[in-house]
């Protein structure tokens, strides 16, 4: 290679030495063609040559300035749309000059909003039971709110990333939308159409008067009203445990083991004790649907076997039984009721319930055109379960004509005393 000049390599020389350094944007975040949640984070450095350093930063993002700060470093979140955004961060010096870094970046919203009830396109009754969950894994400040919209107009609002509620919605198709805002500006909603019908509910069942009481020894279980060894006690008005100021307590114990105790109440037709006969039989062939509600107060959860709820209606020889229990010291799962093999059958839904507390239950359930009976949803303190299982009816005797509600309380192995309170009993047809 030939060598270069001796005058001219001075001068290459002499030029490299007065040029100055060019002015540099440092980027850490967001990278090109990274895939983001809706809240962005910016972060970066400026340099510069001029001796008088840096003035401003900016972000803009699809060629709009969004965010300006003074001085040479940037950190700061933003909320961006779903999409492919161009994003700019720019530096300008105090010489005049800018100099900036460019990328494309790719944003999902990462928010959501899970409905657990009611179920889209569902028939539901009025008051309508609202469960919904809020998360926002892009914010680390989490979830500030949550509101329910129906038919565009706001209903309902919590602070809170969780919604369990009961709302008075109009009759008829309702577009209901569930929407959660988050600490870090973002937004997410879910939405879904029900047919609200408004139902009829008997109240306070548990004020009811004339509840039949039996006992049941193992191992057939046939009801006894004087049952040696088991005992039972059922008083109603008690205002402390309460939710309405008028709770029903119900306690048994005795000396047989895993015995039982049922107690139930006649709602309408035969024995009716609402004032309820519908001797024109009405009523009953028009229920197609029915909510079990309850406020339960377990005492001593350590001594309680079962606790069991179920809804039976009997007509024109057909007998639909839909039995639930909290099966708490077998298999610690909601059991439902075989009525064609007189058996339960478990779940996967696990019976959690809170000792010296109140503990909501919900249950909806469904009578098919051919008398199929369908467990539908179960709800206990908010968290919703979809069970969605059809069971056959039994044959009765063509003479039985009603509407009856149990509610029952199983012993344990040594028999040991326990106590259940009960508010706000309620059972919704339509």
């Amino acid at each position: 290679m030939k060598s270069l000049p001796a005058c001219l390599m001075f001068s290459m020389f002499s030029l490299a030495a007065v040029m100055p350094a060019s002015a540099t944007v440092s980027v850490t975040s967001p990278l090109n063609g990274a895939t983001l949640g809706t809240i962005v984070p910016f972060a970066a450095v400026g340099s510069t040559p001029c001796s008088k350093g840096v003035a401003a930063m900016g972000v803009y993002v699809d060629n709009s300035l969004l965010y300006q700060v003074n001085g040479n470093i940037l950190s700061t979140s933003l909320s961006l749309a779903n999409g492919s955004h161009h994003v700019t961060l720019q530096e300008w010096d105090l010489c005049g000059a800018s100099s900036a870094s460019a990328a494309v970046i790719n944003v999902v919203n990462t928010a959501t909003v899970n409905v657990s009830s009611p179920a889209a396109g569902a028939t539901v009754p009025s008051p309508t039971p609202i469960n919904a969950t809020a998360t926002s894994p892009g914010c680390a400040a989490g979830v500030s709110s949550m509101q329910v919209y129906a038919q565009g107009v706001s209903v309902y609002t919590v602070a809170a990333a969780a919604i369990n509620t009961t709302l008075n919605l109009a009759a008829g198709p309702n577009q209901l939308t569930i929407k959660q805002w988050d600490r870090c500006g973002g937004v997410a909603s879910t939405g879904l159409a029900v047919t609200v019908t408004a139902g009829t509910k008997l109240a306070n069942l548990q004020r009811a008067p004339n509840w039949n009481q039996w006992g049941e020894s193992p191992p057939v279980y046939d009801i006894c009203t004087s049952c040696n060894g088991i005992t039972w006690k059922m008083t109603q008005g008690i205002k402390t445990p309460a939710v309405s100021g008028s709770a029903t307590e119900f306690e048994v114990g005795g000396t047989v083991p895993y015995s039982d105790v049922l107690w139930s109440n006649k709602l309408i037709g035969q024995g009716t004790t609402l004032g309820l006969p519908d001797t024109s039989q009405t009523i009953l062939p028009s229920i197609h649907h029915l909510v079990f509600d309850a406020e339960i107060y377990p005492t001593n959860l350590s001594a309680t076997q079962d606790i069991e709820l179920d809804a039976n209606i009997y007509l024109n020889g057909v007998g639909m039984e839909w039995g639930t229990q909290c099966n708490h010291l077998h298999t610690g799962v909601w059991d439902i009721w075989d009525n064609v093999n007189n058996k339960w059958v478990g779940t996967s839904v696990p019976c959690v319930l809170n000792e010296g507390a109140w503990n909501h239950v919900n249950i909806t359930f469904q009578r098919l055109a051919n008398n199929d009976l369908v467990y539908g949803t179960l709800t206990v303190n908010g968290v919703a379960h979809v069970l969605n299982i059809t069971v056959p009816p039994f044959a009765v005797p063509s003479s039985w004509y009603g509407l009856t509600l149990n509610y029952q309380l199983d012993g344990n192995s040594k028999m040991a005393s326990y106590t259940t309170y009960v508010d706000n009993l309620s059972l919704t047809y339509y």
